[in-house]
Formats: structure tokens, C-alpha cells, sequence
């Protein structure tokens, strides 16, 4: 099949770049810098070329990227030149992951009940007796919903509880960091993990914003191409019943709509992460206010009713916002700034914060959620 004029030049700007990155790591500058440049030269023709392609803001990065990397291997090389050009060097995997290890408790996370039932049934429970399960066990579990909701800590939570080794992708990093990279970042990311995994550690590689690496496209580029089919096979990989090895892959997204048809399957497990319930949001005030010194006249009851259709980061925010107009009420009064304290949080706080700050979800994107739950639930 033949390629396009497009595909074309994308491969050659990858040839430049992987050379340039070669010679770069052997120390030849000169030849590094002209691979840079030639590589700058390509991805600008093809912005020119098709100034409506979707993946021209990568192209931009990248170009960004050459150019500050050229300007430091002439600076070394005692012929730095003024020029507006501007690279990094390629990102490798640890700078796209943390894996250091979690320290969420389930108590930390309000109510999710459902959510919480199905991640013991399809992680919690294989790894403490895998001989339970003769069929195998869910290893790709999706988590979605309106943002601020705890998608990532309900991740940190199952890593602390079983005590795994956690790796945690930004899934927008992984696609935008190096040209011709991604795929092999994929790569290198799952084969890490499967190292991890055969001395007998149970490993979560949470990928957030998964719709970055998964999602619907309409006009893709080899690059693209490569890295989600590197990631589907990684995928199909992890998910082997015959394979005995505790890898979960877990993603989180606030756009589930936006996920291709062949990666919805391979999340097994689909769970809502919703916003908190009116019994979520007391023990969210639980959780908060323990921390706080509020005054006797602050309604419970009163405040978890008028926070109707606020998601959990909106919760946290309204309780921080009424702290700092108490600081800030507190500095601009005649008080000694180092000696003294605020006074006591006020219901009158609280209800000041709440005129000013609305919920951050739409009733016409929680439809959205709902519609999807209904036709793709995995519970």
C-alpha cells in the first residue's frame, strides 16, 4: 500500500530525529545539530503543507524541542548563535512515570461503594488467593466520570492495599513527548512492569487521561498509529489467562465517548466514578473538617445540601476557599502577622464561597456519563 505525502515526510522527520538522537548520545554535535535542523525543516514543510491537521501541535513540540536542543549543543560547542530556534532531550520512561509508592487509605476515599466492591473482586481478591480464580481475573479496568471525583487516588488506594508496585502514566506526555518515542515509551513502560511483576509483585500501571492514547481519531499519523497498536498489543499481553502475573493496567477519563471501540473491550472492568452522593459529601466533611477550626454555627447538614451537583475537588475548594478568606481577613486586620490566630471558620464562610463558585460539571455533561454507563457498563 502506498503511502502519502504526509506519511512520507513524517517518516523521514523520524529518521532525522532518531539519527540525530544517535549521534547526539555519541557526542558528535555537528552531525547532531544538522539532524536537528533537517528534522525541524521536515515537520515545518508538513505544517505548511496541511496547516488543518490534528497532530500539528505535536509536530510544534517537537519542533520546539530541536530548536532548544540545537541552541545548547552550539552553546557547548563555543558557537552559540542568536536565533530564536528552541528541544529537550527525548523524555525516557522516568520521566514520564512516578513509581514512587502510594499512601492512600480506603477511609480517605468517600462512600464509592461500587466502585470499591468491584476493584476487591477484580484485583484485591486474585492477588491474595489467585487460586480462587481457574478462569483468570480482570486485569484492564477503566475508571470514568466527571473530573475531581477520585479517579486517581481510588487507584493509589489499590495500590497501597496490595501493596504494588504503581506506575503512574500521563497518557498526553506519552503521546507528545518525542517523535518516533512513543511507541517504544509504551514498550518499555509494560516491560517494566512485567519485570516487576515475576519477582512476585503485584504492579498498577495507571494511565490517566487514557482517551490521549486511546481515543477516537479521525486523521492519524504513522506515529499515532504505531503507539496504539503497540499499546493494544501490550494490552492483549497483560490480559492472557494463562499468564499468572499480577499486571493491571488502569485507565481513567473524563471522556469515555471519546475511547476507541477495540480498547473498550480490553477494559474489562468499566466503572462510573460519580459526583458524591449527599452521604459522600458527610464524609467528605468529615475528612476536611477535622483539619479546620470551624465555628459552633456551621450547618452540616445545611452545607451538604447546598453542595448538591459539586464534585469532590469542588468540596475540597469550598472548604479551602473559606479558609483562606479567614486567613486573609486575619492579614489584613491590625494583628501581629506572626503571633496570633485566625479566628473560627463561620457558616457565614461557607456561604459566601458558595455565591461565588458554581459546581465544575454540567447536568448536560452528567447525561453524557449516565448514556455512556448504560450502554457500556462493566461492572
Amino acid at each position: 500500500m502506498q503511502m502519502s505525502a504526509s506519511e512520507e515526510l513524517e517518516q523521514m522527520a523520524v529518521r532525522f530525529a532518531n539519527e540525530a538522537i544517535q549521534f547526539d548520545r555519541q557526542g558528535s554535535k555537528s552531525n547532531a545539530i544538522s539532524r536537528y535542523e533537517r528534522t525541524v525543516e521536515i515537520l515545518l514543510k508538513l505544517c505548511a503543507l496541511y496547516p488543518e491537521a490534528p497532530q500539528n501541535k505535536l509536530y510544534m513540540q517537537q519542533i520546539e524541542n530541536c530548536k532548544q536542543r540545537i541552541r545548547l549543543l552550539k552553546e557547548q560547542n563555543g558557537r552559540f548563535e542568536e536565533s530564536d530556534h528552541t528541544p529537550r532531550q527525548p523524555a525516557r520512561l522516568e520521566q514520564l512515570v512516578l513509581t514512587e509508592k502510594p499512601n492512600v487509605k480506603w477511609n480517605e476515599i468517600a462512600d464509592l461503594r461500587d466502585a470499591k466492591k468491584a476493584i476487591e473482586e477484580s484485583i484485591v481478591f486474585p492477588v491474595k488467593r489467585p487460586d480462587l480464580f481457574p478462569l483468570g481475573w480482570p486485569r484492564g479496568i477503566l475508571f470514568f466520570g466527571p473530573p475531581g471525583c477520585g479517579k486517581t487516588l481510588l487507584a493509589a488506594a489499590i495500590a497501597t492495599e496490595i501493596y504494588a508496585v504503581f506506575y503512574s502514566v500521563d497518557a498526553a506526555s506519552i503521546m507528545s513527548k518525542w517523535l518516533g518515542e512513543s511507541e517504544k515509551n509504551v514498550a518499555e513502560l509494560f516491560s517494566s512492569a512485567r519485570q516487576a511483576a515475576e519477582v512476585g509483585k503485584p504492579v498498577i500501571i495507571f494511565i490517566d487521561e487514557v482517551d490521549s492514547l486511546v481515543g477516537i481519531r479521525g486523521d492519524e499519523v504513522g506515529g499515532e498509529v504505531r503507539t496504539r497498536n503497540q499499546f493494544l498489543k501490550e494490552m492483549d499481553n497483560v490480559l492472557d489467562k494463562k499468564r499468572q502475573t499480577h499486571v493491571y493496567v488502569i485507565g481513567a477519563t473524563n471522556k469515555p465517548w471519546a475511547l476507541d471501540e477495540p480498547f473498550i473491550r480490553r477494559f474489562q472492568k468499566r466503572i462510573y466514578v460519580p459526583l458524591p452522593t449527599a452521604e459522600s459529601r458527610q464524609e467528605l466533611y468529615e475528612i476536611y473538617a477535622k483539619n479546620l477550626k470551624l465555628a459552633s454555627d456551621v450547618d452540616r447538614t445545611l452545607l451538604v445540601e447546598k453542595t448538591e451537583g459539586y464534585s469532590g475537588s469542588d468540596f475540597r475548594d469550598i472548604f479551602q476557599g473559606a479558609q483562606t478568606k479567614v486567613v486573609r481577613e486575619f492579614f489584613e486586620g491590625n494583628h501581629s502577622k506572626t503571633q496570633g490566630q485566625a479566628r473560627a471558620i463561620a457558616m457565614d464562610d461557607f456561604k459566601d464561597v458558595l455565591r461565588k463558585r458554581k459546581p465544575s460539571v454540567s447536568p448536560q455533561m452528567l447525561t453524557l456519563y449516565d448514556k455512556w454507563f448504560e450502554t457500556y457498563k462493566a461492572l
